[in-house]
């Protein structure tokens, strides 16, 4: 990942709401959920939460699908490792070590 992406991802999640919908799509995992059933559990309006998908999606951060009638949103798991890779690669001067559960922890949490 290069600066200007992890830049975009950043800024992507540099907003309440936008984090808000981030986190529950990583817990809900790669099966991913409709727009509404998002928009009833964060509490957001239909027309808000489909700027904020649009913002993480530029940013590469979540993917959308199609199913029937639904749309289907998931956390792009490659691209958040990829983020979290990028923030961790210099660690510590180059003492990955202290850095290692980390990048442990970001290898192993996504499908």
């Amino acid at each position: 990942m290069d600066s200007e992406a992890a830049i975009k991802g950043l800024s992507a999640l540099a907003h309440d709401a936008r984090l808000s919908l981030f986190r529950l799509l990583v817990k809900t995992g790669p099966e991913g959920l409709a727009a509404g059933a998002i928009a009833r559990t964060l509490g957001i309006a239909a027309n808000t939460l489909s700027a904020q998908l649009l913002v993480l999606a530029n940013a590469g951060l979540i993917r959308a699908r199609r199913e029937g009638r639904s749309i289907i949103y998931a956390a792009d798991f490659e691209s958040m490792g990829a983020l979290l890779l990028f923030l961790t690669e210099d660690c510590c001067g180059g003492r990955s070590e202290i850095c290692a559960p980390l990048a442990s922890i970001a290898q192993n949490c996504c499908p």
